[in-house]
């Protein structure tokens, strides 16, 4: 994939200061069959991004030609008055002053940022921050002094009125942005397209092995893609891949939150999406969702507070099931045997959480967990409880936690109705992959939950329908990145 650089006029970067392409905005805007059959990254330096003008025109109709710009139109639209960014401000000013001894003592009136760049690797953290929030490749941000620094304006930084020395460390910065050093090896045969697989090493259960991954990118290799696995270390570089793979367990408080949105804002297409992460993290939101689309979930009460203790216990009985808002993976989920101990375990978690969901325990030996992308069903298999245990994952053990078994299936052998509970749950949230979590009881199918970072292994999810399960993920992001 090529990078290509918009201008206002030619004149505005010398050609020899980068090796990628450089046309005007005109020229661009005239001649749509330019880049036809390609793909390439515009980055567009127009002197005025204003609503209608050819710097606006020119990421628009990049979006429209299949072309990732930035900056996008929305970027632009969100720059255009400080009221459409004021949300972003508070993050922004306090990642400002946590750097003030750094810079020296004292701001500067301004300050500008190149491709998320700042002028010395004292202001790093801020400036990373600043291109997290808008993806732009020139910005300059205005500040107040004072003994709390504030931000009176963010806005768009012309080539045009770049001294030299600023154009110096604006092609540098360029060149940082755009190299891809990763790919360096004139010997590999270039692949169509490249995926970012996101991980950590350390985790103790991730939702995919290194050797499952290691299992795609071969899978995926015959399909012309290459599979790169990064960590939390490479969100600077995110940009120089054509999509995200998130493999690491999400959450919308840490990094992987913000390399999803990062994607997402670089017009990648990316598993998991924000959009799912924050509707999959909030076992209240999901209890609601399922609820409102007929989707069978066992019976539930919601807990505010110490006086809906008695309602539960009266509509639930004992055994009950008590759930934190942002459970998974087990955790943050418990059984209370009677009033006693259903009483302590919600006062504790009420200090943390203004809400909690009580379940009817609906005691099984496995759950189901099917597989959904694209809202067609992926994958068929049976997670049986823990040894001497209620759930699938034991943590209440000492030491490392205790997993129950699993018994894959042929989804032409999964029972249908499992097969439909799944797919019309998962579709209440989006259309990337899920991992729907079922029960089936003399009473019927109910819905547990639906997982956004579901499991994923070479040997387990996949052995029903072996590597159908891989070109499938991995087709689905090609399908996107080839409308």
């Amino acid at each position: 994939m090529s990078w290509v650089i918009l201008t206002g006029r030619k004149s505005d970067l010398d050609e020899t200061a980068t090796p990628h392409k450089i046309i005007t905005n005109r020229d661009y805007l005239a001649h749509p069959d330019l880049f036809r059959g390609q793909r390439p990254k515009i980055i567009n330096l127009s002197s005025s991004y204003a609503y209608q003008s050819r710097g606006y025109y020119a990421s628009l109709l990049a979006s429209s030609r299949g072309h990732r710009v930035i900056p996008s139109v929305e970027t632009m639209i969100d720059l255009s008055a400080r009221k459409l960014y004021e949300n972003a401000l508070p993050e922004l000013e306090q990642a400002l002053n946590r750097c003030r001894a750094e810079i020296g003592g004292s701001f500067p009136s301004s300050v500008s940022v190149f491709f998320g760049i700042g002028p010395e690797k004292a202001w790093e953290r801020f400036a990373k921050l600043l291109f997290d929030w808008f993806r732009a490749p020139l910005l300059e941000v205005h500040i107040r002094d004072g003994e709390w620094a504030t931000i009176t304006r963010i806005g768009f930084r012309p080539l045009s009125r770049m001294s030299p020395v600023e154009k110096e460390r604006f092609t540098a910065s360029l060149q940082s942005y755009t190299s891809r050093q990763w790919r360096d090896s004139r010997t590999r045969v270039p692949a169509r397209y490249s995926f970012a697989t996101l991980i950590d090493p350390r985790e103790e259960l991730p939702p995919s092995s290194v050797a499952s991954l290691k299992h795609w990118s071969r899978v995926a290799a015959r399909m012309g893609v290459e599979v790169e696995p990064i960590t939390k270390k490479d969100l600077p570089r995110l940009a120089n891949f054509d999509a995200l793979f998130i493999r690491e367990t999400t959450s919308i408080s840490n990094h992987t939150y913000r390399f999803a949105r990062r994607a997402e804002q670089e017009g990648m297409p990316v598993i998991d999406d924000p959009l799912s992460m924050i509707r999959c993290t909030n076992k209240v939101y999901l209890n609601e969702l399922m609820a409102a689309n007929r989707v069978a979930v066992p019976p539930t009460v919601m807990i505010a507070g110490a006086v809906d203790l008695e309602r539960a216990a009266d509509l639930l009985g004992f055994p009950l099931v008590l759930k934190t808002p942002d459970s998974s993976f087990s955790r943050g989920v418990k059984k209370a045997s009677n009033m006693i101990e259903l009483r302590t375990l919600a006062l504790k978690w009420l200090d943390d959480s203004d809400l909690l969901i009580a379940q009817k325990f609906l005691p099984t030996t496995f759950d189901w967990r099917i597989g959904v992308l694209d809202g067609t069903p992926l994958f068929s298999v049976r997670y049986l409880m823990a040894k001497k245990h209620w759930q699938i994952v034991n943590h209440e053990r000492q030491g490392r936690p205790d997993e129950g078994g699993f018994r894959s299936f042929r989804l032409a052998d999964t029972p249908a109705e499992v097969i439909d509970a799944a797919v019309r749950a998962a579709r209440c949230i989006g259309r990337g992959l899920y991992g729907v979590d079922l029960k089936e009881t003399p009473e019927g199918i109910f819905v547990i939950e639906v997982n956004d970072n579901p499991n994923l292994d070479h040997g387990c999810e996949d052995a029903g329908e072996k590597d159908a399960v891989w070109t499938g993920l991995t087709q689905w992001f090609i399908d996107r990145l080839e409308r």
